[in-house]
């Protein structure tokens, strides 16, 4: 998509979804980044009885790449069960959007749903880093 080398991060976040802890709802994400520096970070939903605390696996993924020193994420893969329980919710895109308005976005649903994009194409005039320098 992008010309970067995505091959394994669809099977990491595969692996990713097993790990999901969704005891209320019972949706299962699981989510990879690859970094600039060619890292893959891992990620899953973690659900809480206060569902505000709640994180999707995209987030968890992706702050654990920066949380590891990673400022530019190429590519992201995520693994649901469809499409409507694949595609990423909206902080998660606005989180996506700050770290590569290009990242590639893989999203994939266990039943054979399969869909690729770019981060700001699912999110069109996001609010970015750029925008907030004019101030």
């Amino acid at each position: 998509m992008t010309g970067v080398d995505t091959s394994g991060l669809v099977d990491a976040a595969r692996k990713a979804r097993e790990r999901a802890y969704s005891p209320y709802s019972g949706v299962k994400i699981g989510a990879a980044v690859l970094t600039e520096g060619g890292a893959v970070y891992t990620g899953a939903n973690v659900e809480n009885a206060s569902y505000g605390l709640s994180c999707c696996a995209e987030r968890t993924a992706m702050f654990k790449a920066v949380s590891e020193g990673a400022r530019k994420i190429l590519a992201i893969a995520v693994v649901g069960k469809s499409e409507q329980f694949t595609r990423p919710c909206g902080a998660c895109r606005q989180v996506m959007v700050e770290f590569n308005p290009e990242m590639a976005v893989m999203m994939r649903g266990v039943d054979g749903f399969s869909a690729d994009a770019t981060a700001k194409s699912l999110l069109p005039a996001a609010f970015n880093p750029p925008e907030l320098s004019k101030r």
